[in-house]
């Protein structure tokens, strides 16, 4: 069996705010409070709200399936703010499971175009992320914020157009 890159629908509401909960949990789980990221965590319904409705025009949310199973996804779209490249990449997260599977890679090619700039945001924090960013050509720029909701620094990274 393989992994598919599609992508995502309303159908995929329930299982798509799991994996994104539980994704949450291994990435952040070992570099914030864990008490601010139960939090987050606690309420499901709200996640899977996020994941009911159609993206926005411009935006783009692709899952990787393995079997029936959702074990990755990405966002991605025009740039949200002011100094962000013409393109962000919003959100990319693979289970733990799926790490060094090239699975990450496949999202990311799929979900930017190589001809075009890019930022993203990351915890600053999330060591093995900004490996595969940096991997990937992107750097930070020196725009540093606090991600509140888990009182955490973030940094934005840019990919100059390739």
């Amino acid at each position: 069996m393989s992994v598919l890159l599609r992508p995502a629908t309303a159908t995929d509401a329930v299982a798509g705010a799991e994996l994104q909960r539980a994704c949450w949990r291994e990435a952040y789980g070992p570099i914030v409070d864990p008490a601010l990221l139960d939090a987050q965590l606690a309420d499901g319904p709200t996640w899977e709200r996020r994941w009911q409705h159609p993206s926005p025009a411009g935006i783009t949310r692709l899952v990787a399936t393995y079997g029936d199973a959702l074990v990755g996804f990405a966002t991605s779209g025009a740039g949200r703010r002011d100094g962000d490249a013409e393109h962000e990449l919003y959100g990319l997260y693979v289970l733990a499971a799926q790490h060094g599977t090239g699975l990450g890679q496949a999202l990311l090619d799929a979900s930017v175009p190589a001809d075009t700039a890019c930022s993203l945001w990351v915890l600053e924090d999330n060591a093995r992320a900004r490996a595969f960013y940096a991997r990937n050509g992107f750097v930070p720029d020196g725009t540093r914020k606090r991600f509140e909701p888990l009182d955490a620094w973030e940094l934005r990274l840019r990919r100059p157009r390739l």
